[in-house]
């Protein structure tokens, strides 16, 4: 069972899009402020264009965060790239992610179908097997990034999959539970330890909620407020910044 990526000291701080209070979300600007603070784990979205190229983006389409129409899946590589983030932030590739910080994990959200088999590619390259855990909010993009992988990455519970741990029982093969702030209670908390699993909840940007959520004994947070959240862990002695390579 793969745990490398989580054998970090904890609780483990993720930086939810890059940190998107602190830039625009998934922007290269974004991800470099989580590293300056110390973040170990980057937490990001992978959609694929029409020609296959990843992409470290969440929406479906441009419209929202670039103001350019036009879907992803549609559109070759060339047009997305002329996109920019809020009007000023080029969208990075994922690749480009995995060689910018190698010394940092990345907690993957496949959006679409269409980002498994260039997900596995880029892990494949870039040797990122102990450097990536993979979610979704699909069961069936799940079982398929893990076969197209080949081999054993962290994976996080499906939302069948954390039915299954309030009910007591063993998510195949997850390692970790990733859920929002309503169902992170100390019942399911204990489940999910009981059944050997980390929970990690999203996405905690108000500082009680941080501290109320800690207390309670989860094993990572994941947050558009990096500042607040490396504050509210430093009070507690729980700061744990990555040495850089």
């Amino acid at each position: 069972m793969p745990r490398a990526f989580l054998d970090f000291p904890g609780p483990l701080a993720f930086a939810h899009r890059g940190g998107a209070a602190h830039g625009p979300e998934n922007s290269l600007r974004a991800f470099e402020h989580a590293a300056g603070l110390g973040y170990a784990y980057l937490e990001t979205d992978a959609r694929a264009t029409a020609d296959g190229v990843l992409l470290a983006f969440h929406d479906k389409t441009l419209d929202r965060l670039t103001g350019r129409p036009g879907s992803i899946d549609r559109l070759a590589h060339r047009d997305v790239a002329a996109a920019r983030i809020g009007g000023t932030e080029p969208i990075p590739l994922l690749e480009d992610l995995l060689g910018a910080w190698p010394d940092m994990r990345f907690n993957v959200d496949v959006k679409d179908a269409a980002a498994v088999r260039p997900l596995a590619d880029v892990v494949r390259r870039t040797a990122a097997w102990d450097r990536v855990c993979v979610s979704s909010f699909s069961a069936l993009r799940l079982r398929a990034t893990r076969q197209a992988l080949g081999r054993p990455v962290c994976m996080a519970t499906s939302p069948a999959g954390i039915a299954a741990v309030r009910l007591g029982l063993r998510p195949g093969s997850a390692q970790c539970a990733q859920v929002p702030v309503s169902f992170a209670t100390a019942s399911f908390v204990r489940r999910a330890h009981h059944l050997g699993l980390q929970v990690h909840v999203w996405t905690v940007n108000d500082r009680p909620m941080m501290a109320a959520l800690l207390d309670l004994g989860v094993d990572g947070l994941i947050t558009d407020e990096t500042v607040a959240l490396r504050e509210v862990l430093i009070s507690r002695g729980q700061w744990h910044p990555r040495q850089a390579a």
